[in-house]
């Protein structure tokens, strides 16, 4: 709701400040042809003198300032009394407070500009009609601040229907879109007001703002926030556009208007390049990429959240369950207590880790290969009454301070224990792990067997290999290499991991 309210603020301050630049620009460039306006031509034809900073331009300014301040008031300051705070009494008469300023400054405004008018026999019933008209002005305000409160309040639970959200989709370069509908609505504006040469002005000056908009947004503050080039190499090419966009329009604005003091023009055009343009694409493009980070951090967690709940979910499966428990059930017919004990510890220490380890987002690599020895050393207790199976593990990772993901190699070396162990041919499987001061090195070697032919997992790598590329790719994005080779006798799979450390001092 705040970023709304900032985007209410930007909108209407932005708007009050360009009616401002239209109000003053006869003023700012001795546009003389506004002393023979239809306005005073009125004053002249009832022998009453004009003035066209008092009749004209003060009245302006006081509705526009009226209305936008009566705006501002209202909407952050009156409204929230009544919506979020319930207090009507202090929202009655704050309220009443600023529609009675603004009707005021309103109707000074219209007695201003209808000063012309000498059809009332008294100075009194001129105001009163004056004031009869702000009265019918505040009306039509009031009821369109109404309505536009009223919309505001339930477009958010409008937008968050589903309904609405499968057909409205925010493209890209939504703000090119904005800015060229609002340079439209300007031409029209200029042409309903019967201004041509403003209207040409507005033409060609907001075409090459457009152009300088688009570029200095695109191609000059985009690679700039994301230290893809330097400030040095980006600067000439933005002066050399800001340069031609600045030439092409004062050379079209100057053969298609016979405007006077076009110098006046060619200096207000390059004002409004430098500081509206200029920072209105510095302010754009930092925010739109800063919610395209938004975006891009959010889902990364949530690939991360999603990857690590699959993968759980694919540890805690009937298939591990059940070999576990075979295990368990085997050693207790062959031994009384000692061998089952054992692996009840290490099934306790196992289960112990998934739950409370794997909730961190990065362990120490200890714990993890501490979680790969249990594992193993759970697997041999079915296995070590078979004198064709050989399991062999080299572990070296005392040495250095690394930090790892949770449970992202036990992957290879379960899916290794589940295709490379037949109690019945000849199997071995080898597990490998060393470090260095910028590196972990993880290898799993396993014979294959021939699978039966119904088999539904014939054909595929294991459980969780897939999840853990996926996991890779989110934990180590260009910070890990895997290698998985496999034949009809031999599985092998090569990871390096660079650790974050080495990643920050490379």
């Amino acid at each position: 709701m705040k970023r709304f309210q900032k985007a209410e603020i930007w909108v209407a301050t932005g708007i009050y400040l360009f009616a401002w630049l239209i109000i003053l620009f006869p003023v700012l460039t001795f546009d003389q042809e506004a002393m023979y306006s239809e306005q005073a031509y009125s004053f002249r034809r009832n022998d009453i003198h004009y003035d066209f900073i008092l009749h004209t331009v003060w009245p302006q300014l006081l509705f526009i300032t009226a209305i936008y301040g009566g705006f501002m008031s209202l909407n952050f300051w009156v409204a929230p009394q009544f919506i979020q705070h319930g207090r009507i009494s202090k929202g009655i008469w704050t309220g009443g407070l600023v529609v009675v300023t603004c009707f005021l400054m309103v109707m000074v405004g219209e007695t201003w500009w209808y000063g012309y008018v000498t059809r009332f026999p008294t100075v009194s019933s001129f105001h009163a009609w004056c004031a009869g008209r702000a009265a019918v002005i505040m009306f039509v305000w009031l009821l369109g601040f109404a309505v536009y409160t009223l919309v505001k309040t339930i477009l958010p639970d409008f937008i968050d229907d589903p309904r609405f959200t499968r057909y409205f989709r925010i493209k890209p370069r939504a703000d090119m879109v904005v800015l060229i509908i609002f340079w439209l609505a300007c031409i029209v504006f200029f042409l309903l007001d019967r201004s041509p040469a403003r209207m040409q002005f507005i033409i060609w000056a907001g075409s090459a703002y457009l152009v300088a908009y688009y570029y200095l947004s695109r191609n000059f503050f985009e690679p700039l926030f994301r230290k893809e080039r330097s400030w040095m190499q980006l600067a000439p090419n933005a002066l050399v556009i800001i340069t031609v966009t600045f030439v092409a329009a004062c050379f079209m604005c100057d053969i298609t208007t016979n405007i006077r003091h076009m110098f006046q023009y060619y200096i207000i055009i390059l004002i409004w390049e430098l500081l509206a343009v200029v920072p209105l694409a510095w302010v754009v493009t930092r925010l739109r990429l800063r919610q395209k980070n938004e975006v891009l951090v959010l889902e990364k967690a949530l690939g991360r959240s999603s990857a690590n709940l699959d993968f759980l979910r694919s540890q805690i499966n009937p298939h591990f369950l059940f070999n576990a428990l075979n295990t368990l059930y085997g050693t207790a017919l062959q031994e009384r207590a000692s061998r089952t004990s054992e692996g009840i510890q290490r099934l306790g220490d196992m289960m112990r880790f998934m739950l409370h380890e794997n909730v961190e987002e990065k362990i120490h690599l200890s714990k993890e290969v501490a979680y790969l020895q249990n594992y193993i050393a759970l697997q041999r207790l079915r296995t070590q009454e078979s004198p064709d199976i050989k399991i062999e593990v080299n572990i070296t990772e005392s040495g250095y301070e690394h930090a790892i993901a949770p449970m992202l190699l036990i992957p290879f070396v379960e899916n290794a224990f589940k295709h490379g162990i037949s109690l019945r041919n000849r199997s071995w499987i080898v597990v490998s792990l060393s470090c260095d001061a910028e590196h972990i090195y993880f290898d799993a070697y396993n014979s294959v067997h021939p699978r039966p032919d119904n088999d539904p997992e014939k054909n595929s790598l294991g459980i969780g290999l897939n999840n853990v590329r996926h996991r890779l790719q989110h934990l180590y994005p260009g910070r890990h290499e895997l290698s998985i080779r496999q034949t009809n006798t031999e599985f092998f799979v090569h990871l390096t991991i660079t650790t974050q450390k080495a990643a920050a001092t490379a």
